[in-house]
């Protein structure tokens, strides 16, 4: 009889398909059940070769041999995870495998990564596809009874593909140039150059920025404050003597109340969450980093199964979802959201075009709890808090609105127009689920008296209020995102381009934006002080030598529109990468007989101890290192990292500095005078035998991958073992 293999791509999402599937006999690479075999990629276990790969000629780095245009792009077998793939690949070819189930991510890359190991098996089975939205054993056993015919997702691995030999093609051949022309570490891409571009804008736009004066008047009533507008409702003055000379007409005058306008106002919830709306909420209000929220969200999804696919782009559900609701309800309705969804079920819920449209859903809905009960205890804080934050969105869009009146009255002093504004609440609404929330919106008002029309007030001082205009905001992560997914908002250009860029969805995807800003950290391009973003010297000097095209967010606007209409089979696969091998041809010209210089302006006095030339001082997202300037030396070694290790006395973040046994750990604050040898700070965890061992190990493991992500340079692996042209 035979079976069907079941391909996830991770272990984790493996082994909760083989527990649905009935599959007991765990051998390590894969578990297997009477019916199906259920094994899994580590993500990619197949890419794009490497350039050396096609023949000598690319094995030393030179600008003549530019650009690298392979007539057929190869795969190859990813060396750090070989083993899994020639386990894969013995269970596709197994004899008693009938058919294989695609059960990676359901998306474009999850497609890639399936797809790219059955190719270079070169198996023929039969193939179909498990499309589903959520991990709880009743969507996947729906998924198993309504399995896709996996010919139908052919166009959406062309444009995978498509994505993958654009990104080879453009950002290799590029990033070869740079580092070729200028004799350093400097790398490009379709994504990354101009979202690097928008930060260096940014800066630039700050430090040519000019403040100018400008005054506002306001006048004190009793009880409350009125502010001076003129005929269009503006409050803001720029000339100094009109403001004063309003100041000398009003002051000691008493006011009359020439309107009292009273007008009830309705605000609805904000739309469901896809990921990049739940990035932004989580880096305004926990700091964390895009990649981070996406991380916890991929466990609450794959892991604790409470949470729907987190890589949406779309903030509604489809019809289909509705009457799914009430099961999802009963899931979330413990704790303070009980009251909330056993009203919600007794009156019936309603589909409402606010969050139920199947026209703005592609590939996934929006992110809403599953109809998985989870246990709030097996959550780490950080989960809870991206978990309570879907939860409360979910139910807000089925709440009443927030009803208030607005109460708006004007008042004239001396022919001058004062106008105060007060709400009264008349029904919390939605907003109610946020009242014990700390990081709620304020909406306090004033409270204003009660007032009739015609009556005289009296005036207890009228102010003159100076204030200059500010420069733009510097981004912070969550901006950032905002500003890769909307860049017309951000840039100053054309109509025709913002409508291109709106229409599109801007720069990357959803499941992209975290991986780019992570990239920019790892090339040392960006730095972070506080929560906002600062290009470094060698980010601003990247950007000037970078071809302007390949900085413009309307040129990936446009390849991301052409891989949208490959997917749904309205664009030729071919020719979009015709014209990404003619492109790339250009892009490597404009770097060849570019005129612009690069130079290192943050040369240490300490020299590298393994070819003497002088170190270069870098600042990543967790701390400080020092490079060889040397590209084919590539030594480093940390300065100063911040760990998750806490002072013990003012439970500040510690900075881990120092080399071997010179290791010390030193307080963040420079308040605190706490520093302590690091051989004797990790004694502690001995020595506290009331130390939980499991949480130990989780802390030391995270410290542990902190220094490798930080020491994780993007050029480690490119340029590891190259031999350069002396030339």
């Amino acid at each position: 009889m035979s079976k069907i293999l079941v391909l996830a791509e991770k272990p984790s999402v493996g082994r909760e398909l083989a527990k649905v599937l009935k599959c007991t006999n765990n051998k390590g690479g894969y578990i297997e059940g009477n019916n199906y075999v259920v094994t899994w990629a580590l993500g990619h276990l197949v890419g794009l070769m490497d350039p050396e790969g096609y023949g000598e000629v690319y094995k030393t780095w030179s600008l003549e041999t530019l650009p690298m245009l392979p007539p057929y792009m190869k795969l190859s077998i990813l060396k750090k995870t070989n083993a899994q793939y020639n386990e894969v690949k013995r269970q596709i070819l197994r004899p008693d495998i009938g058919e294989i189930v695609i059960a990676t991510d359901a998306g474009r890359e999850g497609e890639l990564v399936a797809r790219w190991i059955i190719e270079k098996v070169g198996s023929k089975k039969p193939l179909k596809r498990l499309w589903i939205s959520s991990q709880t054993t009743k969507a996947i056993l729906d998924g198993f009874k309504n399995l896709k015919d996996a010919r139908g997702y052919e166009n959406l691995f062309k444009a995978a593909v498509c994505r993958a030999q654009a990104d080879w093609l453009v950002g290799l051949n590029v990033t070869r140039a740079l580092t070729c022309k200028y004799n350093a570490q400097l790398s490009a891409g379709r994504v990354q150059s101009p979202t690097l571009s928008m930060i260096v804008q940014r800066e630039e736009d700050i430090r040519n920025f000019k403040p100018v004066d400008y005054y506002t008047i306001n006048a004190k009533g009793k009880g409350f404050t009125l502010n001076w507008v003129n005929e269009k409702g503006n409050g803001s003055i720029h000339n100094e003597e009109m403001a004063n000379s309003i100041i000398n007409k009003t002051k000691g005058q008493p006011g009359e109340v020439t309107d009292i306008n009273k007008s009830n106002k309705k605000s609805y919830s904000p739309a469901l969450y896809d990921l990049t709306e739940l990035q932004r909420d989580a880096n305004k209000i926990w700091g964390y980093s895009a990649k981070e929220t996406l991380n916890i969200m991929q466990k609450l999804y794959e892991s604790h199964k409470v949470l729907t696919y987190p890589r949406t782009d779309s903030r509604y559900i489809t019809t289909d979802v509705v009457a799914t609701i009430p099961d999802r309800l009963r899931a979330v309705g413990t704790g303070e959201y009980r009251m909330y969804t056993e009203k919600l079920i007794r009156e019936g819920v309603k589909g409402k075009s606010s969050f139920v449209d199947n026209s703005k859903v592609t590939d996934h809905h929006a992110i809403i709890p599953t109809e998985e009960k989870g246990s709030l205890a097996n959550l780490n804080n950080e989960e809870k808090n991206i978990y309570n934050l879907v939860i409360k969105r979910f139910l807000s869009v089925m709440l009443p609105p927030f009803e208030y009146e607005q109460t708006t009255v004007t008042v004239s002093i001396k022919g001058e127009t004062f106008v105060a504004k007060g709400n009264i609440t008349k029904e919390k609404g939605w907003k109610k689920l946020y009242d014990r929330d700390s990081h709620k919106d304020d909406d306090s008002s004033q409270e204003l008296p009660p007032i009739s029309k015609g009556e005289k007030i009296a005036i207890n001082s009228v102010n003159l209020v100076k204030k200059q205009t500010t420069p733009p905001s510097r981004f912070n992560e969550g901006t950032l995102l905002s500003a890769m997914e909307n860049p017309q908002k951000y840039m100053q250009m054309e109509k025709e381009a913002a409508k291109t860029l709106g229409d599109t969805g801007g720069l990357g995807t959803v499941a992209t934006r975290a991986d780019i800003i992570e990239k920019l950290f790892k090339s040392f391009v960006i730095e972070k002080k506080g929560k906002d973003l600062f290009p470094t010297s060698k980010g601003k000097q990247l950007m000037e030598l970078v071809p302007s095209d390949l900085k413009s967010p309307l040129l990936t606007a446009k390849w991301e529109k052409q891989l949208d209409d490959i997917a749904k089979g309205k664009a030729n696969s071919n020719q979009f990468l015709e014209q990404m091998r003619a492109y790339a041809t250009k892009m490597v010209n404009d770097v060849k007989f570019g005129t612009a210089k690069f130079h290192h302006d943050n040369q240490t006095g300490k020299k590298c101890p393994t070819c003497g030339k002088y170190l270069l001082v870098v600042k990543g997202k967790n701390g400080t290192m020092n490079v060889c300037q040397d590209r084919e030396c590539g030594y480093r070694e940390n300065v100063a990292r911040l760990t998750n290790a806490r002072c013990p006395d003012c439970k500040k973040k510690l900075e881990l500095r120092g080399q071997g046994d010179g290791k010390i750990y030193i307080c963040a604050s420079t308040t605190c005078n706490f520093r302590e040898k690091a051989s004797q700070f990790e004694k502690r965890f001995d020595k506290n035998a009331k130390v939980d061992k499991r949480e130990v190990n989780n802390y030391m493991n995270k410290m542990k991958k902190e220094a490798e992500d930080f020491s994780d340079n993007p050029f480690a692996a490119l340029l590891g073992g190259m031999k350069f042209d002396k030339k």
